[in-house]
C-alpha cells in the first residue's frame, strides 16, 4: 500500500507533467506565430504577454529577445542561449594567467584549449539569465555573474589537475597529463581566488570559498571507507556533494545573490545546482562500468582501480555480500577488480544507480519550476533531463 508521502510525490510528478504539456502547447503558439510574423510579438506586446499568452497586466513582460531559430533549438540544445558568452570564455580565463614563469602560463593554456564541455560554467550562465529574469523580467547576464563562470571552470580544471596527481593518471579528456601538475593546479586556484577578490562581494567570496575547501575534504572523505555497511552509502554520497555538487551548487548560489535574488531563490539556485551536481556524477559513475575508454577519453574501472567503491558497487554489495570484504580492502588483492565488475554487471546496481540520478534530475526540476518561466529556465529543465542521457 503506497504511503501517504508517496501518493504526494506521484501528485506532484503528475503535476509537473501538466505543466509541462501547458508550456509545450504555449511554445508551439509562440512558434506559430513568429512563424506567420516575426514582428508580430514585438508590435502587440502592450496586448499579451509573449510567456503567458494572457492579457497583459504585469510589469514582468519585455519584448521577446529570441529569434524563431533559437526558440526552436534550446528544447534540443539548452545550452545555445549562452553559446556567445561561453564562445568567448576561454580566451577570457586566458587573460587572466599572468605569470614570470613561463611554463606555468603554459600549462594552463593547455588545460584552457576550448575543447573542454565546459558543463559548470554554461549551467551558471543559464541560472544567471534564470534569477535575472525572475527578479527583472530581463535576460542579460551581469559582467560580475560571467565573472563566476570563469571562476567556477577554473577552479574545476585545477581540482581535475591534482585528482590526476593523486590518481596517478596519465590522461584527461584524451590528452597526456603534464608533470608539473601540482604547481599547475596551485596556479590556477590562486588565479581564482585573485578573480573572487576583485568582485568585492564578501557574501560571494565566502560561497566560492566553501567550494574549494569541500574539494579537500571530499578527496580525505575518498581515502576513507566506512567499515558500516549502511553508512557506506550516505558517507558516498557526502563525498560526491562535495567533490562534484558543491562547485555547481555553490556557483548557481554565487550568481544568484550578484542577482540581487532573495533567501528563497537563492536557495533555488543552491539546491537546483546540487542535484544537477550529483546526478551528474552518478551518470559518470555508472559509465565507469558500462563505457570504455575511447569514449570516456580516460580510463574505464578507474574507481575500482583506485580502490574506490561507487554507487554501482555499493548497490551491487546488497545482492552480493562477497564484495563488501573487497570493498574494505580497496579492490588490493589479485582478482578483486574483475571479480568486481562482474558482480555489479550481473547485479541490477547500474539500473539502480541510473534510478537515484533520476530522482536527482526530478528534484532539480522541481526546485527550478520555482523560477518564473522563461526560456532560460525551460533550459535549465531541459538540462536536467539530457545529462541522463550523457555518453561520456
Amino acid at each position: 500500500m503506497a504511503t501517504p508521502g508517496w501518493s504526494r510525490l506521484q501528485t506532484e510528478i503528475l503535476n509537473l507533467y501538466r505543466q509541462r504539456h501547458i508550456l509545450k502547447r504555449q511554445l508551439s503558439t509562440l512558434r506559430t506565430q513568429i512563424t506567420k510574423n516575426p514582428n508580430s510579438l514585438e508590435s502587440n506586446r502592450t496586448d499579451s504577454c509573449h510567456l503567458c499568452m494572457k492579457p497583459l497586466t504585469c510589469s514582468q513582460t519585455v519584448p521577446l529577445r529570441y529569434s524563431s531559430a533559437v526558440i526552436a533549438n534550446y528544447k534540443s540544445n539548452p545550452f545555445s542561449l549562452v553559446e556567445t558568452e561561453v564562445s568567448t570564455l576561454c580566451d577570457k580565463i586566458k587573460q587572466k594567467f599572468v605569470s614570470e614563469k613561463d611554463e606555468l602560463k603554459d600549462i594552463a593554456d593547455y588545460y584552457f584549449d576550448g575543447k573542454g564541455k565546459f558543463f559548470r560554467p554554461m549551467v551558471a550562465l543559464l541560472m544567471a539569465k534564470a534569477v535575472n529574469f525572475h527578479n527583472t523580467s530581463e535576460d542579460s547576464i551581469w559582467s560580475s555573474q560571467e565573472e563566476i563562470a570563469m571562476i567556477a571552470e577554473i577552479i574545476h580544471t585545477a581540482s581535475l589537475i591534482h585528482d590526476d596527481v593523486i590518481d596517478g593518471s596519465n590522461t584527461r579528456r584524451g590528452k597526456p597529463t603534464v608533470d608539473s601538475a601540482i604547481l599547475a593546479g596551485d596556479y590556477l586556484l590562486s588565479v581564482s581566488s585573485v578573480a573572487l577578490a576583485r568582485l568585492g562581494n564578501t557574501e560571494v567570496v565566502a560561497v566560492l570559498s566553501q567550494v574549494i575547501e569541500d574539494l579537500v575534504r571530499g578527496e580525505f572523505m575518498q581515502m576513507g571507507s566506512k567499515e558500516n555497511e549502511n553508512d557506506r552509502f550516505n558517507h558516498y554520497l557526502k563525498k560526491t556533494f562535495k567533490k562534484t555538487a558543491s562547485l555547481l551548487a555553490n556557483s548557481c548560489k554565487a550568481v544568484s545573490i550578484l542577482g540581487n535574488s532573495n533567501e528563497d531563490i537563492t536557495e533555488v539556485a543552491f539546491e537546483y545546482g546540487k542535484n544537477v551536481g550529483i546526478a551528474f556524477q552518478l551518470i559518470d559513475d555508472l559509465l565507469d562500468f558500462t563505457s570504455c575508454e575511447e569514449v570516456m577519453g580516460k580510463p574505464t574501472a578507474a574507481d575500482l582501480r583506485l580502490g574506490l567503491a561507487t554507487a554501482p558497487v555499493l548497490f551491487a554489495a546488497q545482492d552480493y555480500p562477497e564484495l563488501n570484504p573487497m570493498i574494505m580492502r580497496r579492490f588490493n588483492e589479485e582478482g578483486d577488480i574483475e571479480w568486481a565488475r562482474k558482480l555489479v554487471a550481473k547485479s541490477d546496481g547500474v539500473a539502480q544507480t541510473r534510478m537515484l540520478a533520476e530522482e536527482h534530475s526530478k528534484e532539480a526540476i522541481r526546485q527550478i519550476r520555482t523560477l518564473k518561466q522563461s526560456i532560460p529556465r525551460d533550459s535549465l529543465e531541459q538540462l536536467a533531463v539530457i545529462l541522463l542521457q550523457r555518453q561520456k
